[in-house]
């Protein structure tokens, strides 16, 4: 009993949220009144949060959407192939913006060494950037999110100001067709919508593990932006709804 709990909350942690589906797929051998039990006693013990239709990590429901440091390490090669197909998309001699997030920064890495203003909240992103002497980087001010080390609050939402960017790049944390794109932090989301009212194009990163899954706080829908870029995984159903909106796919 102990072992299949405590691999109910790794599965937990390292997806970020479940729904029961997931976790009957994962433990078929298991009845389901008894998984209800697990999520019951894990959820007392404070070691996940059973939601209604399944469970979150500690991390995700307290708000920080999590460590920075745990979601660098999921779907690794999913990350780094959109982050491929998002370079193709990237102009000379525009101004964009790049925003937090473990996909963000693998664009980041794979940017090409071009004539580029980039605007970035993010701390890893701006690290990565450093290293590109054609790319000239502004970094915006504001308060520190130690758990996604990206700059949020207020006062970042303030230093856009009246800036306008030809594309920007969005990380966002999952999808859901209720809530749209969504994060787990209210500042990041208040500044993510921002971002988007001040690019001409948004073009959003997510992989596929995060289709069907609802933070807590919304960011925009899929008729805010302009273009999907993914891993190939997506359900048919997004892909749908995305032509329908006019919003490319890739």
């Amino acid at each position: 009993m102990a072992e299949r709990r405590d691999k109910i909350v790794d599965l937990v942690n390292r997806e970020g949220s479940i729904v029961f589906a997931q976790l009957k797929k994962e433990l078929p051998d298991v009845s389901e009144m008894t998984l209800r039990t697990d999520l019951k006693v894990l959820d007392q013990q404070r070691s996940i949060i059973r939601v209604y239709g399944g469970a979150r990590s500690v991390d995700y429901a307290v708000g920080t959407d999590d460590l920075l440091a745990h979601r660098k390490a999921r779907n690794v090669a999913k990350k780094n192939d959109i982050a491929l197909k998002a370079i193709e998309l990237v102009r000379p001699d525009t101004t964009i913006f790049i925003d937090s997030g473990t996909t963000t920064t693998a664009l980041a890495t794979a940017l090409p060494n071009q004539r580029l203003l980039v605007f970035t909240n993010s701390l890893t992103v701006a690290m990565e950037l450093a290293n590109l002497d054609q790319v000239t980087t502004y970094v915006v001010g504001g308060e520190l999110n130690r758990q996604s080390m990206s700059v949020t609050g207020a006062r970042a939402v303030k230093n856009l100001g009246s800036l306008a960017f030809d594309q920007l790049f969005l990380g966002v944390t999952s999808y859901e067709n209720r809530g749209g794109f969504t994060c787990g932090s209210g500042d990041e989301a208040v500044f993510k919508a921002s971002c988007v009212e001040r690019a001409d194009e948004t073009v959003v990163l997510i992989d596929s593990t995060k289709e069907g899954k609802r933070s807590t706080f919304p960011i925009c829908d899929i008729t805010d932006v302009d273009c999907v870029v993914s891993d190939g995984g997506l359900s048919l159903d997004f892909v749908t709804r995305c032509e329908e909106a006019g919003v490319e796919v890739l």
